[in-house]
């Protein structure tokens, strides 16, 4: 469903993956010159897709209008285009200059792609609506679409953020959670739940007293382990690190934080970078050529201390990463395998894994804090009714009529 994927390794360099495979001759491809190669995987995924579901739903990414990149793009109006999609152009109008963005963008589109666009969408208003008028009438009269809903601000959706850390809850009563926030932070979806917890106060930890002031720790996964490693030590929290996990508070590493726990880092065929670990767990990684990725049901084997409820436990996860740990053969006999396949293991409060989406199981959820936390399906159910409350009945099923020949 999402064939091209950019993982960006600096400011000015994103590592392509295609088809979830890593591509370093796309990688190294000119910006422009890369949506050509792209753009017939992208065309044959469309039509499988097609063929196969009654209904698509296409999320574009930014604006439709970029006219710097218009003759290169392949998120927006092209694949619109490709699904011959009735689209609907969403604005936030929590920013400001929403009829001017929408007017705006209609008038900048080709006119083959104008006549695309079914419908304005106003999103995350808050006040009053009635204020609005005359807005979407004048902005119907200049382009002749009509603006088909108004979604209020809406905070509690439970939605993962797509592109960053999410708003931080500090002031919570109960324990205090600190997410070490480094700049090539990944899969930071799987720490979405948290936001649920009653109490539970959540922090990103970028400076060393955040780790100090943390009842637990967690060091996230990581789309380049060297980099974010030097991070840590410039910010001398490489030191809070090794004082929380020493005085044995609870602390959670997951794939990349796993890596950064042990020693030696290798990398043989140039995936990441080779680096030296924080030294605190008995351990070293190589990075594999081939990228290693599934998503398997596990069951914890028994967890001691604070990780002691989720013994036992089954949940769903997904792995997907180039490197391969194994323990140092003198390792301490307090260091537990608590995965199979060399996936996870605790050695005192520590717990560390190679798998992602511990949070996103309610009975994980349940055992650590004893809190209700809504699925990801619960959410977008919850997503779904929201959306018919502020749509005209039958709105969107029009839509999708009006383009039953194609996508929408």
């Amino acid at each position: 469903m999402n064939p091209v994927l950019l993982k960006p390794e600096k400011d000015t360099h994103s590592q392509v993956i295609l088809l979830g495979q890593r591509r370093d001759d796309l990688s190294r491809m000119e910006w422009r010159a890369r949506a050509a190669h792209l753009w017939p995987t992208i065309v044959s995924c469309l039509d499988g897709l097609r063929e196969s579901h009654d209904i698509l739903v296409i999320e574009g990414a930014g604006s439709p209008a970029e006219i710097n990149l218009a003759s290169t793009d392949i998120v927006n109006m092209r694949v619109a285009e490709a699904a011959e999609a009735a689209t609907l152009i969403i604005c936030d109008i929590d920013r400001g200059g929403a009829f001017a963005h929408l007017y705006g963008t209609h008038c900048l589109l080709a006119a083959a792609h104008r006549a695309l666009v079914r419908g304005f969408v106003l999103n995350k208003f808050r006040g009053d609506a009635a204020l609005l008028a005359p807005g979407p009438e004048l902005l119907e009269t200049l382009t002749g679409i009509a603006t088909l809903a108004v979604l209020p601000m809406w905070r509690g959706h439970g939605l993962p953020e797509e592109d960053g850390v999410f708003d931080a809850h500090p002031s919570g009563t109960g324990l205090s959670v600190a997410i070490v926030a480094y700049p090539y932070i990944s899969n930071l979806d799987e720490f979405a739940p948290l936001k649920e917890v009653p109490g539970l106060s959540i922090s990103w930890a970028r400076q060393p007293q955040s780790i100090a002031s943390a009842d637990i720790v967690i060091l996230p996964g990581s789309k380049s382990v060297a980099a974010d490693l030097a991070w840590l030590r410039e910010r001398k929290l490489d030191t809070a690190i090794a004082a929380h996990v020493n005085a044995g508070k609870p602390t959670l590493a997951i794939c990349g934080g796993l890596q950064m726990l042990g020693g030696e880092i290798r990398d043989p065929h140039g995936v990441e970078g080779e680096g030296r670990g924080l030294g605190l767990l008995p351990w070293s990684t190589e990075f594999d050529r081939v990228k290693h990725y599934r998503h398997k049901a596990h069951t914890l084997a028994p967890l001691m201390g604070f990780w002691a409820n989720l013994s036992g436990i089954g949940f769903d996860a997904y792995e997907i990463r180039h490197g391969r740990t194994v323990a140092d053969a003198a390792a301490s006999p307090a260091l537990r395998a608590v995965l199979p396949e060399n996936c996870g293991w605790q050695h005192g409060n520590v717990l560390a894994l190679y798998v992602h989406g511990l949070f996103e199981s309610p009975p994980i959820m349940h055992a650590l804090f004893g809190a209700h936390t809504r699925t990801l399906d619960d959410t977008l159910d919850g997503l779904a009714d929201f959306i018919d409350l502020h749509f005209a009945p039958g709105t969107l099923m029009s839509l999708v009529g009006a383009a039953e020949n194609g996508a929408s």
